[in-house]
């Protein structure tokens, strides 16, 4: 792999969008492609831990951790690394384990004040998205070069989107071309099961014209990097305590792999 090409990819690490809307029977709604190199080991998304029988979430079978989960309690929860820092450090722990340590806790705000209270020098740097049908917060770490220190910022209603950047950043490409055409589709329609406007998004691959091809929600490239999978989740209101959560799952690339539904 030649070094220019390390850099780019590094620098477009993974995608999720956030619909919030209060009031709503359905009021979180979040998608995400998850995009790393091919021959990394992962499950998809299941009970795979027993001392966290509540978790459903993917696993990374190198370090043992999550990418996204979701909990019985409600809470979602999505890790995404930020800009130049994919790939393990042995001197540091796994950001893998951020995800599952959200997913301790039954409620959204009570997981992102846990989360503040990391050291942000024992992992590289990341994003975090952690959210409930009430609540939903955006968790950011800068590693050492911040001295450690962890960022916590509410999500504002409406659409916003997260990459390797800061929230609803246009410095990232991908967010500056994608997330005004998120903000024109028509919502899912949850009961209906219809997804089909924002799992066309998430297939895309175009991008803006002076971008890089990286910048597109879903990547292809030719040296093992690119879009491995795909989630589409729903989180219901309070209102309706019968409903489970919704979890739709691609285990490959959007618009070549079928969603089928997690068992939650």
């Amino acid at each position: 792999m030649v070094a220019g090409r390390r850099t780019c990819y590094r620098e477009h690490m993974c995608t999720v969008v956030i619909l919030r809307r209060p009031g709503h029977e359905w009021p979180l709604l979040l998608a995400a492609n998850r995009d790393e190199m091919a021959g990394r080991p992962w499950d998809p998304p299941g009970r795979h831990w027993p001392d966290r029988d509540n978790v459903v979430a993917g696993i990374d079978k190198l370090a043992g951790g999550t990418w996204m989960g979701v909990n019985d309690e409600g809470v979602v929860a999505a890790i995404l690394n930020r800009k130049d820092s994919l790939g393990p450090d042995d001197t540091l722990r796994t950001r893998g384990e951020i995800v599952l340590e959200a997913l301790d806790h039954a409620d959204a705000a009570d997981a992102a004040e846990a989360l503040s209270e990391l050291d942000g020098r024992s992992y590289r740097s990341f994003n975090l998205v952690v959210a409930d049908n009430r609540d939903a917060f955006w968790v950011r770490s800068m590693g050492e070069v911040a001295g450690g220190r962890i960022d916590v910022a509410e999500i504002p209603v409406g659409i916003s989107m997260l990459t390797a950047f800061d929230l609803n950043d246009p410095v990232s490409g991908r967010v500056a071309f994608h997330l005004p055409r998120f903000e024109a589709a028509t919502a899912p329609d949850i009961a209906a099961g219809d997804w089909s406007s924002w799992q066309a998004l998430l297939a895309s691959t175009e991008h803006g014209s002076n971008t890089d091809s990286r910048d597109a929600m879903r990547i292809v490239t030719d040296f093992g990097f690119g879009t491995l999978s795909s989630s589409l989740i729903a989180l219901p209101s309070v209102d309706f305590p019968d409903r489970k959560p919704v979890w739709q799952f691609a285990s490959g690339a959007p618009g070549e792999t079928a969603f089928g539904p997690v068992e939650l």
